[in-house]
């Protein structure tokens, strides 16, 4: 009687020595996350370097002491109940999974930290590396899943890997779209195809905005309309697209447009129209040869104008030139580049510029060809 309650006392002893552990392990764990965190924060705050900042910013702290509980308790689980046993080996599995989960978190975590830090980089700040985080995050989960399946049906971590690879055929089918996502990502990373904060065009999809993210298995694009847009990263590898960061960077933007003249209206000048410009800078050389046309000092007196406005670049190229003529009238194209890249103030100047040329071209005796309307007929 005496040996079965004192067998019974020791059981009912390790049972409250198990509590006290798991009560003082968890307490551990919520003092150093609520004091020792915020005090490894300051300390980092105050260093000369950023990364610690980044690491002790995200969850990669709390992680760490989150594995204080299930590892005291594995440690101590084999002395306080010594012996193989169902419910000591049921314990066993539950907190080496638990261990499993927590060490996944505190890999992506770090991970988060990585991409955070990236950001931070001259070099990496503008790369799509999202994707390949994601990925990375990817593989440690699908590591952690094989290990606790490997637990719960007691199968070593090799045998569980080689038969995946027998079913490769069907991983590669269920994640086709993350494989392919992944290789896209590498591909817009390596040849600087695409950044965040691209303006890019995909007539075909419809996309004509800015790249907001760059995923693992999507890229967001905000079009102009504010409407979202979402593509796999392996469409933009294998489609053409159009990127405007070469615009954005350059020192100009682009006018390329042209006013169709009514080639009936292209004559010789009078030497009375030639004597009222010759005092004009721009019509110095032309005024003075034989045969000057009024076109050739439209053409002049529209070069003359784009040089000496302040919001064109004349760094860049600026050509009046004919283009080839048609039944619809001799097209002539403005050729010249803002030194805005904003779109409302391109637009504008780039209005300007043709209210201005349309509107002098009657003083050359030039018109404009414009299709017969209803009024013109009634005319």
């Amino acid at each position: 009687m005496t040996d079965n309650s004192s067998i019974e006392m020791t059981v009912q002893m390790r049972v409250i020595i198990s509590c006290a552990i798991i009560i003082l392990a968890y307490l551990a764990d919520f003092l150093c996350c609520r004091f020792l965190i915020p005090l490894i924060r300051k300390v980092a705050a105050r260093t000369a370097f950023k990364w610690d900042n980044y690491i002790t910013d995200n969850n990669v702290l709390h992680n760490i002491f989150h594995l204080i509980p299930p590892i005291t308790f594995t440690v101590a689980l084999p002395m306080l109940f010594p012996g193989p046993g169902q419910w000591t080996d049921l314990i066993s599995k539950v907190l080496n999974i638990y261990i499993i989960v927590i060490t996944c978190s505190l890999a992506c975590a770090f991970v988060n930290s990585l991409y955070a830090l990236s950001n931070e980089s001259e070099i990496l700040k503008n790369k799509p590396m999202k994707g390949v985080y994601q990925m990375v995050k990817v593989i440690v989960i699908c590591i952690g899943v094989i290990l606790a399946v490997g637990i719960l049906i007691e199968k070593d971590f090799t045998t569980l890997i080689a038969g995946l690879g027998a079913s490769a055929a069907v991983l590669m089918l269920v994640f086709k779209d993350t494989i392919l996502g992944l290789v896209a990502g590498i591909q817009l990373s390596a040849h600087d195809m695409l950044r965040p904060g691209d303006w890019i065009m995909m007539d075909k999809y419809g996309i004509n905005g800015e790249v907001e993210e760059v995923t693992l298995n999507t890229v967001k694009v905000r079009n102009w309309d504010n409407t979202i847009m979402t593509v796999p990263p392996y469409i933009l590898v294998s489609d053409s697209f159009k990127n405007w960061r070469g615009m954005r960077e350059s020192a100009g933007r682009r006018v390329a447009r042209a006013i169709r003249i009514d080639m009936n209206s292209i004559r010789f000048c009078t030497p009375e129209e030639l004597e009222a410009v010759s005092s004009e800078e721009w019509a110095k050389g032309i005024a003075a040869e034989p045969g000057a046309v009024n076109l050739q000092l439209f053409r002049a007196a529209a070069e003359h104008y784009l040089r000496h406005r302040p919001d064109v670049n004349t760094d860049l190229p600026i050509v009046v030139r004919q283009l080839e003529p048609t039944s619809e009238g001799l097209p002539l194209q403005i050729y010249f580049f803002t030194s805005t890249k904003i779109w409302a103030e391109h637009e504008r100047i780039a209005a300007e510029v043709f209210e201005h040329l349309i509107a002098t071209m009657p003083d050359f005796g030039l018109r404009i060809y414009q299709r017969p309307s209803g009024t013109d007929f009634q005319k």
